[in-house]
């Protein structure tokens, strides 16, 4: 069976799914490897490296009717590739992000041409998934960068210095959120030699923030069944948030620097810092807004730019990680690479539906949209438990 992997078409996406290093993993596995020609050039993996690790080069057109497994960063996931979704056969089976949560219409038109689709944005957090958790390597190059964004708008140094001329302060920073984005944050902003704080409505996550050398700040709120069992937080209602908003007010207001990035899976991003706290913050501090393609939680933030408001700079980056793509398509390519070796015997698929990787990540299959939390999202009647072929291709139900 043929693997094929297409240049993005995700408006500004540099990464690419497959990386020369993971190519003898497929291999093994029994299948072939071709990709579109330039397609890792972006992320600093010339056509020449593939072809030396036992890959083929084609053009788009081959590799849409040649190959059965199409893996991708972002193709597929939207309007902006919608001449190779009219291309898709239900023979095709499609890897990759697929962001079936926050806009679940994507799932309709993969539906619509009959393929098998996994979104690995779905993948259950469970020990056995760890080395095909995309989510999180994304999320770790998205923390390390805002805090260099950070550093670099802010109009003083992170760490303390003691000069000749005398002692320069540290900065203060508050991340908020601690998820991994959040803990990669806190990380960076330490090796700098920032002071820096984090507040997560998990109390699970406080023995993680101070092992990084963090304070973690603690709130009197009720916050007993704030995560759900996959470990992420849980949607609270508006009167909490509004309580919540009141208490970091003064945390922000001491802050040179606050990066965000709390998220709820599926839902619009809380908002936790309003214009009013922004006028309490010395200016020239500076907010990074990870949550932005959420909504944002800052009240602020404008999705893609950045906007001073009472002195302070709000910046709402959107796709962080494609600003660092050559190591980002490195974890990316091994995370989409376990995934695909986990479900392939002798060059074939066998789709177990006992597998939980496989039946939890599983968007797509026999021209339905076959996900409970998509389906709800779609407005669609639940469905029975799908039950996949446990060999070879998988035919339309």
């Amino acid at each position: 069976m043929k693997a094929g992997a297409l240049k993005e078409t995700w408006p500004g996406e540099t990464r690419v799914a497959v990386v020369p290093a993971v190519v003898p993993a497929l291999v093994k596995a029994g299948l072939e490897v071709v990709l579109e020609s330039g397609a890792g050039a972006a992320a600093g993996f010339p056509d020449p490296e593939y072809s030396g690790k036992g890959a083929a080069l084609g053009g788009r057109d081959q590799i849409l009717a040649e190959a059965t497994l199409l893996l991708g960063v972002r193709s597929f996931s939207g309007a902006q590739d919608a001449d190779a979704i009219a291309r898709l056969q239900p023979r095709h089976v499609v890897v990759g992000f697929l962001d079936p949560l926050q806009r679940p219409e994507g799932a309709r038109a993969l539906a619509a041409r009959g393929v098998t689709s996994f979104a690995l944005e779905l993948l259950p957090r469970i020990s056995r998934a760890q080395g095909m958790d995309a989510l999180s390597s994304t999320a770790t190059m998205v923390g390390y960068k805002a805090v260099l964004l950070a550093a670099d708008t802010l109009p003083r140094m992170m760490p303390m210095m003691m000069t000749a001329a005398g002692t320069v302060a540290p900065a203060r920073v508050l991340v908020i959120g601690a998820g991994v984005a959040g803990l990669q944050a806190i990380a960076t902003a330490r090796r700098l030699g920032a002071v820096v704080q984090a507040y997560d409505v998990r109390p699970a996550v406080k023995e993680q923030i101070l092992s990084l050398g963090a304070k973690f700040v603690e709130l009197p709120l009720e916050t007993a069944g704030a995560e759900d069992r996959g470990g992420y937080a849980k949607a609270q209602d508006e009167a909490f948030l509004r309580r919540q908003r009141e208490l970091l007010a003064t945390v922000v207001a001491e802050s040179d620097v606050v990066i965000s990035a709390a998220a709820v899976p599926g839902r619009k991003a809380p908002v936790l810092v309003t214009t009013e706290m922004l006028a309490g913050m010395r200016p020239g501090s500076v907010i990074v807004d990870l949550a932005a393609e959420q909504g944002g939680n800052c009240e602020a933030s404008e999705p893609g730019r950045d906007v001073d408001r009472h002195g302070v700079k709000v910046l709402a980056p959107l796709g962080l990680a494609t600003t660092i793509p050559h190591h980002a398509s490195q974890l990316f390519a091994r995370n989409v690479a376990n995934f695909v070796v986990n479900m392939t015997r002798k060059g074939e698929l066998q789709l177990d539906a006992d597998d939980e990787i496989v039946r939890e990540s599983m968007l797509t299959r026999g021209g339905d949209v076959v996900h409970p939390r998509v389906r709800e999202a779609l407005g669609l009647a639940p469905l029975a438990a799908p039950q996949p072929a446990r060999s070879g291709a998988p035919q339309p139900a």
